[in-house]
């Protein structure tokens, strides 16, 4: 075990972090999973039998020394870092004309400032491993919607992943962005209810993101889009 792969995942412990931390595992990861609530970690390892081959980390996206710390207790803990998965983000469910600004501060953070951060703390440890960055954007990072803050951090993500292939694809280090339509996941529960008509699964885009990461070394995978069929925008 020590020589398998070892993913990072922020935002682990529910919704497509979850899922995309479980299928490594079965395919014999060893993973770190990081979240704000140590509830919801405990029970996500705990569903799981609590294995060895993961690590759960409290902490905050957002927050350099806390994404630091964690790809170095996942170092100290497996040896090495050959995936991250910047999942970690949320949605406002407002309008830039309509909304409430109190809520956007920390959006703008955790959707933008937080994949930054972990690809910044874990570079030296990918460059190592030759390894691969997930960035987790969103279909609202290519298509417009009236008013929509959200959408316009995951158009920030979309141009710092294809920013980030082109400084670290000379390392060996690969990039994929995986931008979803709607997925069946937490990211639903502030807005009040599921949208309409059919709604990927989580299950279902981890399967894309699995497939991205576990490429043949040398093939960078750079830009998937998963939409539920049906979803016209």
């Amino acid at each position: 075990m020590t020589d398998s792969p070892v993913a990072l995942i922020t935002g682990g412990g529910s919704g497509i972090g979850a899922a995309v931390a479980r299928q490594l595992l079965d395919a014999g990861y060893r993973v770190t999973v990081t979240g704000r609530g140590e509830e919801r970690l405990r029970g996500f390892a705990e569903e799981l039998g609590n294995p060895a081959e993961l690590l759960t980390l409290v902490g905050n996206a957002a927050d350099y020394d806390s994404v630091r710390s964690a790809v170095d207790r996942t170092l100290k803990e497996f040896g090495r870092l050959d995936t991250v998965v910047a999942n970690a983000g949320f949605a406002t469910h407002d309008s830039v004309a309509e909304g409430d600004p109190a809520g956007w501060t920390e959006m703008v953070l955790t959707n933008v400032l937080g994949p930054a951060l972990l690809i910044r703390a874990a570079i030296d440890a990918l460059k190592e491993t030759r390894g691969r960055i997930v960035l987790v954007g969103s279909v609202a990072g290519f298509v417009p919607t009236p008013g929509n803050i959200y959408g316009a951090t995951k158009w920030a993500v979309t141009g710092l992943a294809e920013n980030t292939r082109r400084q670290v694809t000379e390392w060996g280090v690969g990039v994929t962005h995986i931008a979803p339509g709607r997925v069946e996941t937490p990211f639903w529960d502030s807005y009040g209810s599921l949208p309409p008509g059919h709604l990927l699964t989580a299950d279902q885009l981890a399967d894309s993101i699995v497939w991205a990461v576990r490429q043949p070394e040398g093939v960078d995978v750079n830009t998937v889009v998963v939409r539920p069929i049906g979803q016209p925008n």
